[in-house]
């Protein structure tokens, strides 16, 4: 093999029938990136075609990284590695030689749905080998990832049915002048934590890429690239969420080995060979059936986890939550007629408690907050509030058990409705991490909605019609409560209603993206129209005490909600 010259650094444009090092005829481009051109060329002397990489060395980092993947790919010879048949120089432009390969790209296969599990499987396996092989020899790839592994049209074994390749960026053992302690290099939604924190390699930094590869195959989503590159880099160290979230019928050998590769501490990660057991355990129980399976619908419905989205929720409920626990703890006791209620200092005080312990420990301090409040409302003589407040809270404890800072974020609908904005609600559902939580906050607040409707007597959503029986004739009854305030809200046909806002914040993520401004506009647009229009065609078919209701907001609500969702989108794009 010919000694690389890092010092070139000319650029010439090749045509069709140019000859290179001597012998290697031009015949077309194949493609180009930021580190050079690979043309499809003839070898004059031995009659075969190689893919020719042109590499203009501009700058010593350039040179340098010719130099690296030449080095790296001459010290291996495997059939799952693309191999390097020459590398030299011609003209002052550096050129690598390499086996050429007809085939695609497992990004592109993976994006037209081509493989199947048991596709993935295979080429996981395979890919295991080559990287045993690299680093049995001291060569860590540092750029795993779809782009760089071919799948031949025609493989010679199972041992080539994909094939590594761009060695550009590998860190070669006991050669610290290529690649040193400091460096950051290689795609940062495939890098694992400590390439990204510039700290010493090995080949469970491969191991994390390729599981993270498998991973995107298997669900069609890769878990840490976010809208930009500054997204994705908080992403990078994070804990990932589990496989079997998304595709809860692989076999637990596979996803367990997966989840463990893709640890943010190497040590825990296990080893390559762990993860190539367990594919080969896998591979007769995998599927057969080409394309990506959908992931469940309730964890993989739009992004299957983002972690902006999840801490920007979590510290937004926080407050709501320790808001609403603090405001009903404060006022629902004054809701009750006939009663003696204590002084405002004290239930003010009140308010205040419940709302730190909420802020503290969102799910236990909700459900004591709810249950202590129902206590001390049948304490007061008004056990008829009571069920109201109970009606209140337990949906969202049940639904959103596993949300706790979320489960009393609902009530901001009720809050919407008196400035006449509830149709908003289920735009701020939607800004929700997962399509559940969506879905039920969506229909969780149009709860809260009716329910306060009918306690305080006031045009919330359903506007100037008739509204519910006074205080007077249900809080000092529970029964009355059920009779007056519960049955009318589940028997007048609203909750049909409550499914339209939850199918709207469900999907309102996969309408709104974030990823142009233009189709955002427009995506909130029509988002808000079916949303108003649906809303009135399910209000207008509704018996509301007894009579039509006529709705409150709608347009204006409506309107709120999509800048809501437009300005949303606009924080996560910039983000």
């Amino acid at each position: 093999m010919q000694t690389v010259d890092p010092t070139a650094s000319i650029t010439i444009t090749r045509r069709s029938g140019d000859r290179v090092l001597g012998r290697y005829q031009l015949e077309r481009r194949l493609g180009a990136g930021a580190f050079g051109t690979v043309y499809l060329a003839r070898d004059a002397e031995l009659g075969r075609l190689v893919a020719l990489k042109q590499i203009p060395c501009h700058d010593e980092d350039t040179a340098a990284r010719a130099e690296r993947e030449a080095h790296a790919a001459a010290r291996l010879s495997h059939p799952g590695i693309v191999a390097l048949y020459e590398a030299g120089r011609d003209d002052g432009i550096v050129y690598l030689a390499s086996e050429f390969v007809e085939g695609r790209t497992l990004g592109e296969l993976c994006a037209d749905g081509a493989l199947s599990d048991r596709d993935v499987v295979r080429i996981g396996a395979a890919l295991c080998d080559a990287l045993e092989h690299a680093h049995a020899r001291g060569v860590v790839h540092r750029d795993v990832k779809p782009a760089n592994i071919i799948v031949p049209d025609e493989p010679s074994g199972e041992a080539s049915i994909a094939k590594l390749t761009d060695f550009g960026v590998a860190h070669l053992a006991g050669d610290d002048g290529l690649t040193r302690t400091g460096d950051v290099v290689g795609t940062l939604a495939y890098m694992s934590p400590e390439q990204a924190d510039g700290l010493a390699v090995d080949g469970r930094t491969d191991l994390y890429a390729l599981a993270l590869v498998l991973y995107e195959a298997l669900t069609g989503i890769n878990p840490v690239r976010a809208g930009g590159a500054a997204g994705t880099a908080r992403r990078v160290g994070a804990r990932l969420p589990p496989i079997s979230r998304m595709r809860r019928d692989l076999p637990r050998v596979l996803t367990q080995a997966l989840d463990a590769a893709v640890l943010p501490d190497p040590a825990q990660r296990g080893s390559i060979a762990d993860l190539r057991d367990a594919l080969d355990a896998t591979l007769d129980h995998a599927s057969t059936v080409a394309g990506t399976v959908a992931p469940s619908v309730l964890d993989g419905l739009g992004d299957a986890w983002d972690d902006d989205a999840a801490r920007e929720e979590g510290q937004l409920a926080r407050g709501i939550g320790a808001l609403t626990a603090g405001t009903l703890v404060a006022l629902a006791p004054m809701a009750a007629s006939g009663v003696a209620t204590p002084q405002t200092g004290v239930l003010a005080a009140a308010g205040v408690v419940a709302a730190l312990a909420v802020a503290v420990a969102p799910r236990a301090a909700w459900l004591f907050t709810a249950a202590g409040l129902a206590a001390w409302l049948v304490v007061l003589g008004a056990p008829g509030l009571a069920v109201a407040v109970l009606a209140a809270a337990l949906p969202s404890m049940l639904l959103l058990w596993r949300a706790g800072r979320l489960q009393p974020s609902a009530a901001l609908a009720a809050a919407l409705g008196a400035g006449g904005l509830g149709l908003a609600w289920p735009a701020l559902a939607g800004q929700a991490a997962t399509p559940w939580r969506r879905g039920a906050l969506g229909a969780l607040g149009l709860w809260w909605l009716l329910l306060a409707e009918s306690v305080a007597r006031t045009a919330l959503l359903l506007g100037d019609g008739p509204q519910g029986p006074p205080p007077a004739v249900w809080t000092a009854s529970a029964s009355e409560a059920f009779t007056r305030v519960l049955e009318p809200c589940v028997n007048s046909g609203a909750l049909v209603l409550a499914g339209v806002w939850a199918i709207a914040a469900v999907v309102l993520p996969l309408v709104v993206r974030g990823r142009a401004l233009a189709a955002d506009l427009l995506g909130a647009t029509l988002w808000s129209a079916a949303v108003a229009a649906l809303t009135a065609e399910a209000l207008s078919v509704l018996t509301w005490h007894g009579g039509a209701p006529e709705p409150r907001g709608l347009i204006l609500g409506a309107l709120v909600g999509g800048l809501c969702a437009i300005g949303a989108a606009a924080v996560r794009r910039r983000g």
